[in-house]
């Protein structure tokens, strides 16, 4: 079959360019632009009679601007708002002030070995204030880490622990979750819920495998699982003094989503909008910097660091959306979608052989890439079709893809976080993917296995 063949050298294309460091969104625009072009070549229609630019080559850019302009007003400026916000919050040094805060309870533990779990539940529970696992693990190695050091936590413990605080928690603020459950349908709140039904129980269960595995590692390595705190090379930041209460700011509009959440159980006419919610809590942000300096005038640079951060957004996240929905849109259009799915249909356990070669694709794409996220945005727009021709919900495809693909590159030599963490102690990559190995895949296994005994069908 000519479509498939044409599909199989482009999606390798791209994969390859993809493990190879190029950017990802641009990488899939193009490959999506050569395939609409086969499927134009091959007399497919882009769009149907009189719904098109009326030149057919023409069609395959007007498709890439429906495209962007679909996503940027449904879930695109969601996650561009969220980037702006979380943006403006390290600015003013309210994420810093968090980190320290939640970090303060450990220092009354006197058991360094419950340290290893409970830093890997509360660095995930920081992937709240702060959703990029490299950003949080910058922060984390220059504040948390000398404290686990000097409290007698080994060196890679530590840092293992740390390059897995970015992984699977369940918010409505996830750029992940925003997608997911705009493209599936469902509301962002019940979609969270699900989400929460599988991860905080997978979260548990690596924090037990990460007691047990660290504990093992350095029976096995003695001394050389040590390195001096000293030699440890961390960027630092300028210290923004900023006051106690601001800790509450990055949390802000996930506690504004859960008051409008309550109220609208009790009043049938209040709707949660994140977007509204978000802009309102950066503006409380604004009138307290405003306060706190006694100057509007002095804090405009670090409100402008708002629409910086919503540009970021859109270059990193949503223009990636766009290129997996041109991309999926493209070989829909050449029909090779519907002649998996005729395949997939004979089988008994349809659902579940579904499940798996998803999962399955993306634990290996995300090792190999170090951003499984990257396929599941890919693919995303294609598991409605995919789930209502296999006879299962939709979730049941994507939130394992979602959880797996976050897991997967604490398992990837070239993972931006695993750079971070072994340049910080300088170590190579593999010693830290030693520490993260057991636990991850723990985890990717817990979260299949939940995923098809909690989820719905």
């Amino acid at each position: 079959m000519v479509e498939a063949f044409l599909v199989l050298i482009v999606l390798t294309a791209v994969a390859y360019l993809i493990i190879k460091n190029y950017h990802p969104a641009l990488s899939l625009i193009v490959g999506a632009l050569v395939l609409l072009l086969f499927a134009v070549l091959l007399g497919y229609p882009i769009y149907p009679d009189g719904e098109g630019t009326g030149l057919r080559f023409f069609d395959i850019f007007l498709k890439f601007k429906d495209t962007i302009i679909s996503q940027v007003s449904s879930a695109g400026i969601v996650i561009m708002i969220l980037f702006g916000y979380s943006g403006y919050m390290n600015v003013i040094g309210a994420n810093k002030v968090a980190v320290n805060i939640l970090v303060r309870p450990l220092l009354k533990i006197k058991n360094k070995l419950l340290f290893v779990p409970l830093v890997f539940l509360i660095g995930n529970l920081m992937s709240l204030v702060i959703p990029s696992a490299s950003s949080l693990a910058i922060i984390l190695m220059a504040i948390l880490y000398p404290m686990l050091a000097s409290a007698g936590v080994s060196s890679l413990s530590a840092a293992g622990v740390i390059a897995m605080t970015a992984t699977i928690m369940p918010t409505p603020l996830g750029a992940d979750n925003v997608i997911a459950a705009e493209t599936l349908g469902y509301d962002l709140l019940n979609y969270v819920m699900w989400n929460a039904k599988v991860s905080i129980p997978v979260l548990l269960i690596i924090a037990v495998t990460q007691f047990f595995w660290q504990q093992y590692c350095d029976k096995k390595e003695g001394a050389a699982a040590f390195v001096d705190v000293e030699e440890i090379e961390t960027a630092e930041e300028e210290e923004q003094h900023a006051p106690s209460f601001y800790a509450i700011l990055p949390l802000l509009p996930l506690i504004l989503i859960l008051v409008v959440g309550i109220l609208g159980f009790i009043y049938e006419n209040i709707q949660m909008d994140i977007f509204v919610l978000t802009f309102i809590s950066f503006f409380i942000a604004v009138i307290i910097e405003a306060f706190r300096h006694k100057s509007y005038k002095k804090i405009q640079d670090s409100a402008s660091e708002m629409f910086k951060g919503m540009g970021q957004g859109f270059s990193q996240v949503v223009m990636l959306v766009v290129g997996g929905s041109l991309f999926t849109t493209a070989i829909q259009t050449m029909g090779i979608i519907d002649t998996i799915m005729e395949s997939v249909q004979s089988s008994s356990s349809a659902g579940i052989v579904t499940s798996l070669i998803f999962s399955g694709a993306t634990t290996l794409f995300g090792i190999l890439s170090g951003g499984g996220l990257a396929m599941f945005y890919a693919v995303v727009e294609l598991i409605p079709n995919i789930a209502e021709k296999a006879g299962i919900d939709g979730i049941l495809i994507a939130l394992p893809m979602q959880m797996i693909a976050n897991l997967a590159r604490t398992i990837s030599p070239v993972a931006a976080v695993v750079m971070i963490v072994a340049s910080s102690i300088k170590v190579s990559p593999i010693r830290i993917l030693k520490r993260t190995s057991v636990p991850t895949i723990v985890g990717i296994l817990a979260v299949i296995i939940l995923s098809i005994v909690l989820l719905p069908y």
